[in-house]
């Protein structure tokens, strides 16, 4: 066990230092944040944007006379925000995902992982960490904003519904970036692999959809497959252990399938 976790530490690290040295990798946080800090300035303050619509609400009400019902601005806020931040990550992730394993078939080195003595659940494990830590560090800026802006609300806003959202938020990026980075295992194109990534989340997310237009048991397990929903259910601040669990299920299916897709080549080697 103590080797397992050992190898999956070094794939950790070396994932981790190689974005942070990676010129596409810092064009796509820059890109990242600036989308993000869009949609927060939009959201918050733009013409159509929550502060907006809470003003002119009051001033209707105080020239009609008509009392206004209370509006949660801090909630709708966050629901808002953390909504948008989920179709970023549609485009941002598979993008970040696309060369975990594309790259190493272009260069030659998968061989090499493939037949060195550790574990291909290790590499994988090892690689999904390193990645999803460097997306970590891409939302702490975001995080700090809303907490700014939070801390401005009267009454103060409970903790519990942004950390939850933000929970959401990263087992929805470690759910997209586990089955891209199968996906990348698949090919040594790396942007086969971000279109292929694309597509099948896309589906995973808009599958409720088409569930919706099946009637009986297949119609409801195909809507309990949607990303969306799920998603949606945790940033209103609804803690259902029925989503942790999907998003826990595509993740570490994600993880085995990148392993059988590392033991095929290896397989194919010897």
């Amino acid at each position: 066990m103590g080797v397992v976790l050992s190898n999956i530490i070094a794939i950790y690290r070396r994932e981790l230092q190689g974005y942070f040295v990676s010129p596409l990798a810092y064009a796509i946080a820059g890109v990242f944040w600036f989308l993000a800090g869009l949609f927060f300035i939009l959201i918050l303050m733009g013409p159509d944007g929550i502060l907006a619509a809470v003003t002119a609400l009051d001033l209707q009400g105080q020239q009609f006379g008509v009392p206004v019902p209370p509006i949660d601005v801090p909630y709708e806020f966050v629901r808002a925000f953390l909504d948008r931040m989920g179709w970023l990550l549609l485009f941002v992730l598979p993008i970040l995902s696309m060369g975990l394993y594309a790259e190493e078939r272009k260069r030659g080195t998968l061989e090499l992982l493939a037949t060195s003595p550790v574990t291909n659940w290790a590499v994988a494990v090892g690689k999904l960490l390193g990645v999803l830590t460097f997306f970590i560090t891409m939302v702490l800026p975001m995080l700090a904003l809303e907490a700014i802006a939070l801390s401005a609300s009267t009454p103060p806003m409970s903790p519990t519904i942004p950390l939850l959202g933000h929970l959401a938020l990263i087992l929805l990026a470690a759910a997209i970036l586990s089955l891209g980075m199968f996906i990348s295992s698949l090919t040594d194109s790396t942007i086969l692999a971000a279109v292929l990534t694309f597509a099948v989340i896309l589906l995973l997310l808009f599958v409720d959809l088409i569930a919706k237009n099946i009637s009986g048991p297949i119609g409801q397990a195909l809507g309990y497959l949607s990303l969306l929903k799920h998603y949606n259910n945790l940033i209103q601040g609804i803690f259902d252990t029925s989503s942790i669990i999907l998003f826990s299920s595509y993740i570490i299916l994600g993880i085995f399938l990148t392993a059988q897709s590392i033991d095929a080549l290896r397989f194919q080697r010897q």
